[in-house]
């Protein structure tokens, strides 16, 4: 499976941004999306994940003001975000995995490359 991330880009506090995941490669049913993002010296840390059938579970940091979404028939993940903040800035991944939904990225086997996200004030 490949992962393609894109919509990042320069933002400022209080503004929306939606990214998309495209995936391509062999996609079955039960396939889960998840959303990780690194800021500058930090690890990766877990934003939200989005079941095959539309669950969808979000760190504390981000409820509320992201949604995470899916086109099961285009093969492609979104990342609604929000009421943007500063610490919201970094690299944010998509990444995918079969069985049940995860918060850990070392149960994660496929990363797309990450899209950049600044949130200015």
């Amino acid at each position: 499976v490949q992962l393609q991330a894109s919509g990042g880009g320069l933002v400022q506090a209080g503004d929306s941004l939606t990214l998309s995941c495209q995936l391509s490669g062999r996609i079955g049913r039960g396939i889960n999306v998840a959303w990780f993002r690194q800021g500058p010296g930090q690890e990766r840390e877990f934003v939200s994940v989005i079941t095959y059938e539309g669950g969808a579970d979000y760190a504390d940091s981000v409820k509320g003001r992201f949604t995470a979404s899916r086109d099961n028939a285009q093969n492609t993940a979104y990342l609604q975000m929000n009421s943007l903040k500063l610490e919201d800035t970094g690299v944010y991944l998509c990444a995918t995995k079969y069985g049940g939904a995860a918060w850990d990225p070392n149960q994660y086997p496929y990363w797309g490359q990450g899209t950049l996200v600044t949130v200015s004030s």
